[in-house]
């Protein structure tokens, strides 16, 4: 069976679930908010130490400003009342992205950092502002002024991601087929699989449905 140690997730279809079913797009991402506890306990229970979940990308500023606000409140609340319990539960958070947001939400994001930092049950990756092409062109001008020999092993040292091992697994659910700049270097070898529904109709049953299709598929990894 495949070892899974890393899964990476697109929480795709927040907005049109709130349109769908409470006319509302906000409405979605809070629901999405019920979904990401369910997948952390799965996560735990199926033993994966990393899951890095895309939550706001570089693109995403062009929504809203409404929506942005909502989004960010909503996180703001969240690492509130819960990053206790997540500290209690012996998981590291990490953000990767750049942090330009609010000075609340900065210092928030920060301590949440730096509180779970020595916790090894789970290290949850949260994508804030981020944008893969932002990053490897920010390695490559790293790497070039440490005179360091160009290729992969010293590039991914100046990755954001750097000593997080590469997702063994992308899921990304909403009915869209593409990367959406994440992750695309992290990504190279990584099984992928797109699900129909959206993000606040995923549920446990399907993440250990995929799961259980991951551990037994054939990875060659260029070889026969």
């Amino acid at each position: 069976m495949n070892p899974l140690n890393h899964v990476a997730i697109i929480m795709d279809g927040n907005g049109r679930w709130g349109l769908k079913y409470k006319n509302s797009r906000n409405a979605g991402h809070k629901a999405g908010l019920n979904t990401v506890e369910k997948i952390i306990k799965e996560t735990i229970k199926n033993k994966i130490k990393f899951l890095t979940l895309y939550a706001f990308s570089t693109e995403n500023w062009k929504r809203p400003k409404k929506e942005i606000n909502y989004l960010f409140s909503l996180l703001e609340n969240f690492l509130i009342s819960r990053i206790d319990e997540l500290h209690k539960q012996n998981i590291k958070l990490k953000i990767i992205g750049v942090k330009n947001f609010s000075s609340k939400l900065n210092n928030l994001l920060n301590k949440s950092e730096k509180k779970t930092s020595k916790n090894r049950k789970l290290q949850i990756n949260l994508a804030l502002n981020y944008g893969s092409k932002f990053e490897l062109i920010n390695a490559f001008k790293s790497l070039k002024k440490s005179n360091k020999i160009i290729n992969e092993k010293n590039l991914s040292k100046y990755l954001q991601t750097k000593n997080i091992p590469d997702p063994d697994l992308l899921i990304r659910t909403g009915n869209t087929q593409r990367l959406s700049n994440f992750l695309l270097w992290q990504l190279a070898y990584a099984e992928i699989h797109f699900d129909k529904k959206l993000w606040p109709e995923f549920s446990e049953k399907d993440y250990n449905k995929i799961i259980k299709k991951f551990k037994i598929i054939k990875r060659n990894f260029g070889k026969i």
